[in-house]
């Protein structure tokens, strides 16, 4: 059941984390506050395809 997943940055569309999830217990898209180290601070980043 679980996935991997890559986090993209809401700002400056830079892939910068991989990560695991499990589609029974998170079927929607994940949203977290991650460090980017293209645009130095903490943004918003989204899961993608």
């Amino acid at each position: 059941m679980r996935v991997k997943i890559t986090m993209v940055c809401n700002e400056c569309k830079q892939r910068n984390y991989d990560s695991m999830k499990n589609k029974k217990n998170d079927p929607d898209r994940l949203e977290m506050n991650k460090y980017c180290k293209f645009c130095r601070k903490h943004t918003l980043h989204k899961e993608s395809k």
